[in-house]
Order: structure tokens, then C-alpha cells, then sequence
């Protein structure tokens, strides 16, 4: 199933047409969707605000987060028609503690379940030298990936553990060595992700006696370039070919929709 995800810069104009797309369906591969209730961090962009619109046109009700409230009603104004009613906005400073407990308590005056998190948002640092972030710089990347994924965990879990079917989802992408070299992420950025990788691992195995699932998505790089566009007309014939947000996306609805006794616990990507 292609699934029209764009540039956000154009991710508006083509919104109609992913709508009509999905038009009345409330199932994907026989699962349905339209009782699903979904958070997403870091959701005022590109990978977050596709999923968030994704999963809104699939049905389901979605719980959007970014760092000022004002930035996740631009997701809300992207999607159109009765899926925008199913979107639900709110200001959360992942390097805040208690802006996340307040983010779940409002969440929950919502909904009494959450069957799907998705830690998202991530404090990006650029930098190839350790001098080229300030100390708080670097505290608050590493508070806000690291941190705000276990905070998120934490606080969320009440309303994931009242769900039939709890998912987690972290959005770790970079992880080590293999991608050091072609990254100019700062070394904070790095070790942010490292520990919330970390974290995503041993959560893994801790909550799933209690039918929690947690998976991991690993890209290392990703397009969020048109379908329709000459970029994506192209796609195929290079063989660094970046992994799409649609790829990424179907493999985070593949996992989701799986048999409850099916544990996946990473997707990791390579160039073909």
C-alpha cells in the first residue's frame, strides 16, 4: 500500500488526496483502526507530523506533541476533513519532567487507554567537535531523547497498561559507530541515542510478561521527499538509496498489527 507522505512543505496541498486515498477505510490488512488511540512525540515535523497525519486518516485518535502547543496545531491545521477531529494537540517540553506528567494527566482526562506510543521527538544537536555545543546545549539534548523517552515510558504506562494491545514505538535512528562517519551529529546526540536505544532494550524484555511490546526503528538516514515528484519517480535505481517515511511507516503498522504473541523488536535499515 503506497501512502502519499511528502515534504512538509507540501505536505498541505496533498492532503485531500490522502484523504480520499484512505477514504472510509477504517482497517489495514484486516486490522481495524478507527478504535485505536495513538501518542506521538515530536510531532510538529516531518517524520512525527506524517505519522501523526498517517494514523488520523487510518481512523484512529491521535495525541500530538511538540514543544510549544503552537507548533502542534500546525499538524492539526495539515490534516483535512473529519480526520482533523480525531488530532488532539499539546505543548510538551520533552526536557521538562513535569510538562510530560502534565501532558499524560491531560491525555488521560481524553481517553482512559493509550494502545500506542511513539517517542518521536528528539533534541537535535549538530556538531563534529564537542566545543561546538554550549554545556546546556548538550545537558538538554541529552535530557530531552534520553530522558524524555524514559519519562514518557513511565508516565504512560498507567494508560498503556489499561490497553489490550499496549505498543511502544522508539524512533532511535542513529545508534554507534556505523553511522558516526556519516553524520554531522554532535557527540551528545549520540550518546542521547545510545542510552535511549539502551533503554528501548531492556524495556523490551521487562514488559513484555505483562503483553507490553516495545520496538525500535533504527534508519539512518531517511527521505521524506513527494511520491509524486521526479525525486521519487527516481527512487530504486541508486543503491544508497535512503529509506523513505513511508517505508517507515508501514513497518510501524506491520508491527503494530501482528498477533499479540508476536514480539518484533527492532527494524533496522541498510543500503541495498
Amino acid at each position: 500500500m503506497n501512502l502519499p507522505f511528502l515534504r512538509a512543505d507540501i505536505l498541505p496541498a496533498v492532503c485531500q488526496a490522502f484523504q480520499g486515498h484512505l477514504a472510509d477505510r477504517g482497517e489495514l490488512g484486516g486490522m481495524k483502526f478507527d478504535n485505536l488511540r495513538v501518542v506521538v512525540t515530536g510531532a510538529s515535523r516531518e517524520f512525527g507530523r506524517a505519522l501523526a497525519i498517517g494514523f488520523a486518516h487510518l481512523g484512529a485518535e491521535v495525541f500530538v506533541s511538540a514543544r510549544t502547543v503552537e507548533a502542534a496545531e500546525r499538524t492539526l491545521a495539515d490534516v483535512m476533513g473529519s480526520a482533523r477531529e480525531r488530532i488532539h494537540a499539546f505543548g510538551c517540553d520533552l526536557s521538562r519532567p513535569a510538562e510530560i506528567r502534565e501532558f499524560a494527566r491531560r491525555v488521560g482526562e481524553h481517553t482512559g487507554r493509550v494502545d500506542l506510543l511513539v517517542n518521536n521527538g528528539a533534541r537535535w544537536l549538530d556538531g563534529v567537535e564537542l566545543d561546538d555545543a554550549s554545556d546546556d546545549q548538550i545537558v538538554e539534548t541529552i535530557e530531552s531523547t534520553a530522558g524524555g523517552t524514559v519519562l514518557m515510558v513511565k508516565h504512560f504506562l498507567p494508560l498503556l497498561r489499561a490497553s489490550q494491545r499496549p505498543d511502544i514505538v522508539n524512533m532511535v535512528a542513529v545508534r554507534g559507530p556505523d553511522t558516526a562517519g556519516r553524520s554531522t551529529a554532535h557527540d551528545a546526540f549520540y550518546a542521547a541515542k545510545s542510552a535511549q536505544a539502551g533503554f528501548a532494550d531492556i524495556l523490551s524484555h521487562r514488559l513484555r510478561s505483562s503483553g507490553v511490546r516495545v520496538f525500535s526503528l533504527y534508519p539512518p538516514d531517511f527521505s521524506t521527499s513527494d511520491p509524486r515528484s521526479v525525486e521519487w519517480e527516481g527512487a530504486g535505481g541508486d543503491p544508497d538509496e535512503k529509506p523513505t517515511t513511508q517505508a517507515l511507516f508501514e513497518c510501524i503498522v506491520y508491527a503494530v498489527e501482528q498477533p499479540r504473541d508476536c514480539f518484533i523488536r527492532s527494524f533496522h535499515f541498510e543500503p541495498r
